[in-house]
């Protein structure tokens, strides 16, 4: 039976070179995407060619109240795939937003908690009755948890909770053998945040004199760990926060 991964925000940046590698070592995926369709379309075509089955659904992660829906729409996927279940799950849609602690808005913050932690929460548990049991749940955190960086205060307490979360999910879910881990990236050359890290060259030569293997993440530093996380011989990693940022800020 060939595995099943739904991985949120998979159509740009990160979330598109996880697909790309999940689907490299062999499992089917279903990803979605908040409006490019097409980027979205091209993605599923690409996997299709490499002869993966893929399916693109759109989801807006900010809005708790559609799980329901989507869930319904994994459901229709998985039955005409033959399925009854899916094994993984990668929560990685989101946002950032650059503001120091004293500019930060409440609606900034509420935009932040309701992609961040709110619709993980409650998509993650929606999506549990079409897990199997023995499966793997991802999240996606942060460097920023870690070490510190001036206008990060509110999108890092955002994912200072994802890994609170992690915990607790890690804790509840042993009983099904749903191990449950979360990923930290550093600072990645995608357009997250406007592309600052990939675009302004002073930024990403300052990140890099600071971090341990001499550059800033591409990527597939990223998309490997995904993969790997979520193969055969990882199955024992549990409730477990794994940086991978080049050692930056060490």
């Amino acid at each position: 039976m060939t595995n099943i991964a739904i991985i949120t925000g998979g159509s740009r940046g990160l979330g598109k070179n996880m697909v790309q590698h999940v689907a490299k070592g062999g499992t089917d995926v279903i990803f979605t995407y908040q409006s490019r369709d097409a980027e979205a379309q091209a993605l599923v075509a690409e996997l299709q060619a490499s002869g993966r089955r893929a399916a693109a659904l759109p989801l807006d992660v900010s809005r708790a109240d559609t799980s329901d829906h989507f869930v319904a729409q994994v459901q229709g996927v998985l039955t005409g795939w033959g399925a009854e279940h899916f094994q993984f799950l990668v929560n990685n849609a989101g946002i950032g937003i650059h503001a120091s602690f004293e500019q930060t808005t409440p609606e900034q913050m509420d935009l932040l908690y309701a992609i961040h932690v709110k619709g993980p929460f409650f998509l993650t548990q929606k999506l549990l009755p079409l897990m199997s049991d023995g499966g793997r749940i991802l999240n996606v955190s942060t460097g920023l948890t870690r070490f510190a960086l001036p206008g990060y205060a509110a999108y890092a307490s955002m994912k200072g909770a994802v890994e609170t979360l992690t915990m607790y999910l890690a804790l509840e879910l042993g009983a099904r053998r749903i191990s449950v881990n979360v990923l930290a990236p550093g600072a990645i050359e995608t357009d997250f945040g406007g592309g600052m890290v990939r675009d302004n060259g002073q930024v990403n030569a300052a990140i890099a004199s600071h971090t341990a293997l001499g550059r800033v993440g591409l990527p597939d530093d990223i998309g490997g760990v995904v993969a790997a996380l979520l193969s055969p011989g990882t199955g024992w990693i549990h409730a477990q926060r794994i940086e991978a940022s080049g050692g930056q800020n060490l």
